[in-house]
């Protein structure tokens, strides 16, 4: 809304109602504010509040009133705007991206944090894809999962595979993300479907078959000198598996593939 639009709503309803006071005013004008935005982002939407409030502060009714109205009202828009959660996903998962344009076409409002993910560089097209369904998302480096952490409400991952123990086979760098998530005590989840249930029961790293790490072309190189396509998470950093079988602990794995296999 324009600054001189904001005035004469505020300065219509002082000259309308004798008995509100410029705070009550500013209260009311925000409101009217707050329906009539159509920002996409919540910043957008902080910033077109508070060019609401010096729009108002210009005005010759009291400031003091209209500070005092106005930032008890962004107060409560402050508390609100925690049902606004930042996730973070690493790499391209169609049932990731699935799911956050499931969420976004039902309203719920959200950010992404996306890693680069190399070598590939996978994440820039997930974030390109997100961005069409205008899903407000930010591109970062792998190197930066650490610095970003706090800022998120959770992770969000796929799954190239779920082994017996409930750990998960998926693009390197899952597993630094999940103890960083960890030690910041982030839910870490995973989305994934149960065809990608695995008979594998992978102790460490090491454990992984070559052919689960490595492409077939390298598998007949040096591998010292090759960096693996997917590391291995334990069951212990995950949250909970989002599957459609239902929604699992990662100690129920085993019961479902059993259930799969007999």
């Amino acid at each position: 809304m324009k600054k001189k639009e904001i005035e004469d709503i505020f300065g219509g309803i002082l000259e309308k109602e004798h008995d509100v006071s410029a705070g009550m005013a500013a209260i009311q004008t925000l409101l009217t504010v707050l329906e009539r935005d159509t920002s996409e982002t919540v910043q957008e939407l902080d910033s077109n509040l508070q060019a609401a409030v010096d729009a108002m502060k210009k005005t010759d009714y009291p400031v003091t009133a209209v500070a005092s109205g106005s930032e008890l009202f962004l107060r409560f828009i402050t508390l609100a705007k925690l049902d606004t959660k930042r996730v973070l996903t690493h790499s391209k998962s169609r049932v990731v991206l699935k799911a956050m344009k499931e969420a976004a076409r039902a309203n719920k409002r959200f950010e992404v944090y996306i890693t680069v993910s190399s070598p590939d560089n996978s994440g820039q097209d997930m974030c390109c894809l997100l961005e069409k369904e205008n899903i407000p998302c930010t591109l970062i480096l792998d190197s930066a999962v650490g610095y970003v952490m706090e800022q998120v409400d959770m992770v969000m991952v796929g799954a190239e595979g779920v082994v017996e123990s409930g750990g998960i086979i998926n693009k390197v760098g899952s597993y630094t993300m999940a103890m960083c998530a960890r030690e910041l005590k982030k839910p870490f989840y995973v989305l994934t479907e149960s065809f990608k249930f695995v008979r594998l029961y992978p102790l460490n790293q090491h454990d992984l078959p070559d052919e689960f790490k490595y492409t077939s072309s390298k598998l007949k190189e040096d591998l010292s000198k090759e960096h693996p396509m997917v590391d291995y998470t334990p069951p212990s950093y995950i949250t909970l598996l989002f599957t459609d079988l239902g929604i699992l602990t990662p100690s129920a794995v085993s019961d479902e593939l059993i259930k799969l296999y007999l």
